[in-house]
């Protein structure tokens, strides 16, 4: 499973590494709502969420579709700015239609059913409607929001923004402030390499689920599915993260210019387990339409019906992957109104070891 972005012809001046005030903001928010995706940085979730407004916090859930799951597009810009001002600036920029259609993709599950037809839900009744049911799918919280986006885009827009300047005076600046020095000492080994040794070397520093095809004219990225995108005219942007570990973010979908979030933190060890424990969770684990599933569930819950029509399987083949997994305790389903949805336990998985807990939620 990889995504393959498009270089050929590409000037190496259209290969830029440089660091960006939103995307790593949108890392933070990400670990706040997932700090099991992050054991090293719970201390971290846990004193900035004690010392949150409550008018920030309940702020913070009610749009956390847009960076839970996946991080929705235009906060990870492909032409990074000095400050988050300005980055939210180039954000107010963007169209309602544009807009609106990647904060769907995020609040539905990551669905790119939504970007597979030209109709658009702000205008055309079954999109809505579809979108809808999406959002329905995933939870109350997520529902009301898509409902409020769709009715009122701009009000949403405003209110999203003056969460996240409200989360630079809360956390962000005194986070931004401890990480800015590390970011900028691994741009300029990236940029050394890229001037010195070329793109192969420097991608092969980003990180070992990123590299150059044989012929030099794609970059290939280890990701959930195959997926194809070009930098054509555009250019890619590979932006450092110092809260993104283990995860690898990458933008490509039509429209968009190719955006890389690579960590530069390094994992910590983990927790030994029993033998036992060990060897069940690898037997689980050996087949690979259930490292498939593992991976879609590490985006967020889902439910049997979505990951059947994710990976085009039945739901009879679904369902006895999925309980080889739950016997092997990875996974916890858990009842929300008609809808059951399937969550994958991370700190089981964590257990098995920090390699493959990379490979999946990368």
């Amino acid at each position: 499973m990889t995504l393959r972005i498009d270089i050929s012809g590409l000037p190496p001046e259209r290969l830029r590494f440089a660091a960006s005030p939103l995307a790593e903001l949108t890392a933070m928010l990400h670990v706040l709502a997932e700090p099991g995706h992050h054991p090293k940085l719970a201390d971290w979730a846990g004193d900035v969420w004690a010392g949150l407004p409550p008018e920030l916090a309940e702020r913070l859930r009610e749009a956390e579709f847009l960076w839970r799951s996946s991080q929705a597009d235009f906060l990870l810009p492909a032409r990074p700015r000095p400050t988050l001002a300005d980055e939210l600036d180039d954000v107010d920029r963007i169209d309602d239609e544009t807009y609106v259609t990647a904060a769907l993709v995020t609040t539905c599950g990551g669905d790119n059913r939504l970007r597979s037809t030209a109709r658009s839900p702000l205008t055309d009744a079954t999109a809505r409607e579809r979108a809808l049911d999406l959002a329905q799918a995933r939870g109350a919280r997520q529902e009301a929001f898509a409902e409020r986006l769709l009715a009122d885009p701009a009000a949403v827009r405003a209110r999203v923004r003056h969460t996240l300047e409200q989360c630079a005076e809360a956390f962000f600046d005194a986070a931004w402030a401890g990480v800015a020095v590390r970011l900028a000492t691994d741009l300029r080994l990236k940029n050394d390499l890229l001037k010195r040794q070329g793109i192969g070397a420097a991608l092969a520093s980003v990180s070992g689920a990123v590299g150059l095809a044989p012929g030099g004219d794609c970059i290939v990225v280890d990701k959930l599915q195959d997926k194809a995108t070009a930098a054509h005219g555009t250019g890619v942007t590979f932006i450092p993260s110092a809260f993104g570990h283990p995860h690898l973010v990458v933008v490509h979908a039509p429209g968009w210019q190719p955006v890389v979030q690579y960590p530069v933190a390094e994992p910590g060890p983990s927790e030994p387990v029993s033998l036992d424990t060990v060897t069940l969770r690898l037997e689980a684990l050996s087949h690979p339409v259930r490292l498939r599933l593992l991976r879609t569930l590490a985006r967020g819950p889902h439910t049997t019906g979505e990951l059947a029509h994710t990976w085009g399987l039945s739901l009879p083949e679904v369902s006895r992957h999925l309980a080889v997994l739950r016997r092997a305790g990875l996974l916890t389903p858990r009842r929300h109104g008609r809808y059951v949805r399937h969550t994958l336990n991370l700190p089981d998985l964590t257990a098995l070891g920090t390699d493959l807990l990379a490979a999946v939620l990368r």
